[in-house]
């Protein structure tokens, strides 16, 4: 096992094709601890060089939207009248304080992802 820190794209295609080889050792193995560190090694790498920014809260609000099948008309049950979501989503009007609790409370998004700018 020759594990060292990743540092450049090299070290990480090398590592990623490494996991890739021991990916489905047994856990407790020689190989299975191995692809542990590994894989702590590549997700290191991947968070300070490829991060990926949350979305903004109408982004947000639209994803998990999608994921629950559900239409404009019935977010105006939990923001308040149509127009008003209307107004969310052309970014003419910022979201309440009681709105972002609604959201949070009734869709379960993150007060991380309801209280940012945009």
């Amino acid at each position: 096992m020759d594990i060292k820190a990743i540092k450049t794209e090299e070290d990480y295609n090398q590592a990623l094709k490494r996991l890739e080889e021991i990916f489905h050792a047994p856990v407790n193995s020689k190989e299975g601890d191995e692809a542990e560190v590994i894989s702590i090694l590549i997700e290191k790498y991947e968070d300070e060089c490829y991060p990926i920014e949350a979305p903004d809260p109408i982004e947000a609000i639209k994803f998990r939207m999608e994921q629950m099948d559900m239409k404009q008309g019935d977010l105006s049950q939990i923001i308040g009248y149509k127009s008003r979501v209307s107004e969310i989503f052309s970014r003419k009007r910022k979201l309440s304080l009681r709105m972002i609790r609604n959201l949070h409370d009734k869709l379960k998004i993150p007060y991380e992802s309801l209280i940012a700018d945009y």
